[in-house]
C-alpha cells in the first residue's frame, strides 16, 4: 500500500518537508484556490505538480477536483460543465495525475458539530453531537420538517441545548458546521444557508440518483481514454443531513453506483471513516464486496455513543468499531490479486485520514482533522499494522506456519 498524506498547498500550515518526516511518499491535494466548475489549466497543474515533485513526493490522489452544484441539482450550464470537467481531468493525465478523488455529498461535505472535543488523557477529535445538530436544524435554521429527522429524546436534548447557549455558542456550532466545505470558499451564514437550501427543493433520492448517473455517463468515458480512475467517496455522516438526501451511504448505495456504470474507471474511495459514521456498515465486508473497485482508502476510526442517539466522535486509528487489521488485510489481498493478474495499478495509495489534535497540534492552527502530530501517530500505527500482516502472508507462502 501506498502511504500518502493530504496536503492544502499554500493553505496549508503543514509544509512539505514537515510531511517528508513524516515517511509518506505520496501528496494527496487539488487546486484548492480554482472555483468549482473551471478548468484547471494545465500550466497550473504542471506549475504544483513540480512544487510536489522537487520536495521528494509523488502527486499520487487528486482530492478533490469537485462536482460543481449545478451538477448535482441538475440545473443551469450543464454541458459547459462537463466539458470543463473532461478537460481538467484531461490536462491532469497530461501531467501523469491519473486517479480522481470527488464526491456527490449536495452543499456541504463532511458535518461535524464540535472541531476540539476532549480525548481521554489529552488531545482533541472532531465530533458529530446528534442533539447540537438537531438544535442547529431546528432552532437556529428554522427547518419546519428537521423535528422528524431526529428520535425524540435528541430533539428534546438539542431544545434544552439551545436555550442555555449563548451567542458565542451559537457562533461556534455554524463554524464547525461549515468546517467541512473545502479550500478557501466563503462558509455560508444560517441566512446564506437557508437560501441555498433553497434550490435543492423538489430534489430527493431519486432526482440526486438520476443526475449522479448523468455525471458519471458524462466524465467516465473520458477517464477510460485517459487510462484515469474516479473514486467516489462516501457521505460523511452517511444519513440525510439539512434535508438533503444523501446516496453514497452503505453498501446498497455503493453497489448501485458501480452498477450504474460498470466500468473499473467508476471506481470507489474506501473511506473507513465516513461509511464507519453509520453502525450498520460493515466497513472490511464493504471492501471485500467492492475491492476491485477500490483505488483509493481513508483509513481512520470511529466511536459511536453507546446510547445510540446517532452521535460519534473521531477514535484513534486501531480503536473504534471498525476492525483495521481486518480491513487493511482485505487490501493486501486485493494488492496481491492485482499483481498476480498483472495490473500495472495493483499498490492501492492510502492516507492515515482525520487524526487527533496532539500535543503541539493544538496551536497549529490546522485544518480541522489534518493535525501533523495526530496524522503520523496514525500513519505509524497503520504501517504497523501493514508491515506485519505483509510478514505473516510472506511465513504462509512460505511454508512456516
Amino acid at each position: 500500500m501506498k502511504e500518502s498524506w493530504r496536503w492544502y498547498g499554500e493553505l496549508d500550515r503543514i509544509s512539505l518537508p514537515e510531511i517528508a518526516q513524516t515517511g509518506a511518499l505520496g501528496i494527496v491535494t487539488a487546486l484548492h484556490d480554482i472555483p468549482y466548475g473551471e478548468v484547471w489549466e494545465r500550466a497550473a497543474i504542471a506549475k504544483r505538480n513540480a512544487q510536489i515533485v522537487e520536495a521528494g513526493f509523488e502527486w499520487v490522489m487528486v482530492e478533490s477536483l469537485s462536482v460543481h452544484e449545478d451538477i448535482k441539482r441538475g440545473e443551469g450550464d450543464l454541458e459547459r460543465l462537463f466539458a470543463n470537467y473532461r478537460q481538467s481531468m484531461s490536462n491532469l493525465a497530461s501531467e501523469g495525475i491519473k486517479t480522481i478523488c470527488y464526491n456527490f455529498m449536495p452543499l456541504i461535505d463532511w458535518t461535524r458539530t464540535d472541531l476540539a472535543a476532549p480525548v481521554a488523557r489529552g488531545g482533541a477529535c472532531l465530533r458529530f453531537d446528534a442533539p447540537r445538530m438537531a438544535a442547529f436544524e431546528i432552532h437556529m435554521l428554522g427547518r419546519k420538517d428537521a423535528v422528524n429527522d431526529y428520535p425524540e429524546a435528541v430533539v428534546e436534548q438539542g431544545g434544552e441545548w439551545f436555550r442555555t447557549a449563548t451567542a458565542e455558542d451559537q457562533a461556534a456550532l455554524l463554524h464547525a458546521i461549515m468546517s467541512g466545505l473545502p479550500g478557501a470558499y466563503d462558509r455560508y451564514s444560517v441566512t446564506g444557508l437557508r437560501t441555498a437550501l433553497r434550490r435543492y427543493e423538489g430534489i430527493g433520492r431519486d432526482e440526486l440518483r438520476s443526475n449522479f448517473r448523468r455525471f458519471l455517463n458524462e466524465v467516465v468515458p473520458t477517464a477510460e481514454e485517459l487510462g484515469m480512475r474516479l473514486c467516489v467517496h462516501p457521505d460523511d455522516p452517511p444519513r440525510d443531513i439539512l434535508g438533503l438526501s444523501r446516496i453514497v451511504s452503505c453498501e446498497a448505495d455503493i453497489a448501485w453506483i458501480m452498477d450504474a456504470v460498470p466500468a473499473r474507471a467508476n471506481g470507489l474511495t474506501l473511506c473507513a471513516g465516513s461509511l464507519g459514521a453509520g453502525p450498520e456498515n460493515d466497513i472490511p465486508a464493504i471492501a471485500a464486496r467492492f475491492a476491485d473497485r477500490i483505488h483509493f482508502a481513508h483509513l481512520r476510526n470511529i466511536r459511536h455513543d453507546p446510547d445510540q442517539s446517532g452521535s460519534f466522535e473521531e477514535a484513534a486509528h486501531l480503536n473504534g468499531g471498525t476492525d483495521m487489521v481486518s480491513l487493511i488485510h482485505v487490501l493486501l489481498e486485493e494488492e496481491t490479486r492485482r499483481r498476480e493478474a498483472g495490473l500495472e495499478d495493483a499498490e492501492i495509495p492510502f492516507r492515515p485520514d482525520h487524526g487527533h489534535d496532539l500535543l503541539s497540534d493544538i496551536e497549529r492552527g490546522a485544518h480541522p482533522g489534518y493535525s501533523l502530530i495526530g496524522r503520523m501517530r496514525g500513519l505509524a500505527e497503520l504501517r504497523g499494522v501493514i508491515a506485519a500482516l505483509e510478514w505473516s502472508g510472506k511465513r504462509e507462502l512460505n511454508g512456516r506456519i
